[in-house]
């Protein structure tokens, strides 16, 4: 749920929604970790000026954790090509 709605926000900010892909990986026991991998002009927009964007989804991917109880870790990673 948490991973769909990342892709889906993500596209939203991207230049390039197309090429946004999300993984999920689960690190332990209620423990996720979300990556999301986009085009690398898209990399600093996610992240945003001095991270102040990948804060602002943190924020709202810990409410989900209030439903599900499972921690959430989340990534952004140039798409190798």
């Amino acid at each position: 749920m948490a991973e769909e709605f990342l892709k889906e926000y993500a596209k939203l900010i991207a230049d390039f929604p197309d090429k946004i892909q999300t993984k999920s990986v689960p690190l332990g026991d209620n423990f996720v970790e979300i990556i999301i991998y986009a085009d690398k002009a898209d990399t600093g927009k996610l992240i945003g000026k001095n991270g102040k964007m990948m804060n602002a989804i943190k924020t709202v991917i810990s409410a989900f954790k209030s439903k599900d109880s499972t921690s959430y870790r989340v990534t952004v990673k140039n798409i190798d090509e």
